[in-house]
């Protein structure tokens, strides 16, 4: 992205979206800078402007992509444009890939434009309109049998995925089904899908087997990942060197899929463009106002930056991403000289193993050891209703201490669980909270984000819920503000006693840190 492209996104969001009405507020102390946050947050929020800026003109995030330095870029911008230095820090590097367009037309026995995405890092095929007959891959007794008919594979694309017997979601089917008929379709799809394993399809682990596809000259490989839900995909990484990997729509992988089987000749045209960028750079933003009493002290504010590519990656982790930069648009005006410097941390590389994370808490031990609290929030759109202490069994006073006095219009929806258990979980916090260091989640109402939104080809801007992102935003900057005038540090003691794990049924055995540390700390480097 150009400087005078940035220039003038900045610009755009630089005058206030007009205020809304003044909302009720609640405050259980008088507090003017818990005041300013609130006229801030709830009646002159930038967070549409900064959420369409975002999501419709830097747009996904893939780590290593050409968007996802443009999103460093153009958050380094927005927070200069507002007075908080802001910096991009390298941690490593990526494979680099930039995405193109994605053409996938069936031409016979009749003429239709297939819904389909190609997979992220997947060769396109290189500058070419390529048409091809379809192959459903057989059922084979083992790897040998496999082996054995990869040449049958060459200049085919081949269907690797279950073919579903039905692109309604299960909801629909037992609002207005029989129960005789909605038991039926999920038996009949339960047998089917478990002979579609494609371990047990092929007798060689999923990834292997399509490589193994791809080598024989395969001319691409078709899947599906529907994510149980009207026209939502998931979408994620490819397996192949040679040819693209190419994901359908539910409704038009089983057109394909039925085609093929009752052998009707289908044939495809498939174009798609791909580039390859060597190893590339890979950056967290992070920016600062800096502590005016204890600046070695930090209260640290943290969402990952990249995202899945299929769509604009807007709850996952969007949300997350513009809710800390309304923050701290917030802090930088009615806090403007905190006690402890406050920190904000966009990572990249969430997506591939918290690799953002973990690296800048393996470069700066300082501000871990100094970390008076972190907040991060990476699960959708809704409000904050969940928030634990990680087992920290400490710092469940000053957790308590820090709600207690924010309005009751946000923390009646707030379930705190105290003390909580320490452990991985599936976001930044979990770099933190491994160390020993105050890392917290803020988790959110769900929105359908597991079916709808989280790594589909649906999670785009008119998914999000202003309101709630307004609640999260003027939460956290409460919270950061809060945290950081408390006059005592956060204790790290931990919890040694756990509670009987419901899946295995022995106690201690909930999940530990492992998934968090499993790489070096500096991955791609």
């Amino acid at each position: 992205m150009s400087p005078r492209s940035l220039a003038a996104m900045v610009s755009l969001l630089l005058p206030p979206v007009a205020a809304l009405p003044l909302w009720a507020q609640t405050f259980a102390v008088e507090d003017p800078v818990l005041r300013h946050i609130w006229r801030e947050g709830m009646e002159h929020s930038h967070l549409p402007r900064l959420a369409q800026a975002l999501l419709d003109s830097v747009g996904p995030r893939l780590t290593g992509s050409p968007g996802q330095k443009a999103a460093n870029d153009w958050a380094v911008a927005m927070y200069r444009s507002w007075g908080i230095p802001a910096r991009n820090e390298q941690y490593g590097t990526w494979r680099g890939w930039r995405r193109g367009i994605t053409h996938v037309d069936l031409v016979k026995p009749r003429v239709r434009s297939l819904e389909a995405t190609m997979l992220a890092w997947s060769p396109g095929t290189g500058g070419k309109r390529i048409e091809g007959k379809l192959v459903i891959l057989p059922e084979f007794p083992d790897s040998a049998a496999f082996v054995s008919w990869l040449p049958e594979a060459k200049a085919s694309f081949v269907l690797v995925s279950f073919p579903q017997p039905t692109c309604r979601p299960d909801s629909h089917w037992e609002e207005n089904g029989t129960p005789e008929s909605v038991q039926r379709m999920k038996t009949e799809r339960d047998s089917a899908r478990a002979r579609w394993n494609l371990r047990r399809r092929t007798g060689m682990d999923p990834i292997d087997a399509r490589r193994r596809l791809d080598q024989a000259g395969a001319l691409g490989l078709l899947e599906s990942n529907w994510s149980n839900g009207w026209g939502v995909n998931k979408i994620f990484q490819a397996r192949t060197e040679k040819g693209p990997s190419i994901d359908l729509s539910c409704e038009d992988y089983g057109l394909l899929y039925r085609l093929a089987e009752n052998r009707q000749s289908p044939l495809i045209r498939v174009e798609a463009e791909a580039e390859f960028l060597g190893d590339v750079p890979t950056y967290n933003t992070v920016a600062e106002i800096p502590g005016s009493e204890r600046p070695s002290e930090y209260v640290m504010l943290s969402a990952h930056f990249d995202s899945w590519d299929a769509s604009s990656g807007a709850t996952d982790n969007g949300t997350g991403s513009v809710t800390m930069l309304e923050a701290m648009r917030i802090l930088k005006a009615a806090y403007p000289n905190p006690k402890r410097t406050i920190l904000v941390g966009h990572w990249s590389g969430e997506e591939q193993g918290l690799n953002g994370s973990r690296a800048f808490v393996a470069d700066h031990p300082e501000i871990v050891d100094g970390l008076q609290a972190l907040f991060n929030q990476d699960n959708g759109t809704g409000r904050v209703v969940n928030v634990s202490a990680q087992g920290l069994v400490d710092a469940t006073a000053h957790l308590a201490r820090w709600f207690a006095r924010v309005p009751d219009e946000i923390t009646r929806h707030i379930r705190l669980n105290f003390p909580g258990t320490p452990g991985g979980g599936g976001s930044d916090y979990a770099s933190f909270i491994c160390t020993g260091a105050p890392g917290f989640s803020l988790s959110s109402t769900g929105f359908d984000y597991g079916v709808y939104t989280w790594h589909t080809n649906r999670d785009t801007y008119d998914k999000l819920v202003f309101d709630d992102l307004k609640n999260n935003a003027t939460l956290t900057a409460m919270l950061a503000y809060l945290a950081s005038e408390d006059p005592e540090r956060v204790p790290r003691e931990r919890r040694t006693l756990f509670p009987v794990s419901p899946q295995s049924g022995e106690p201690g055995s909930w999940p530990s840190c492992r998934d968090a540390q499993r790489a070096a700390p500096h991955p791609g480097r």
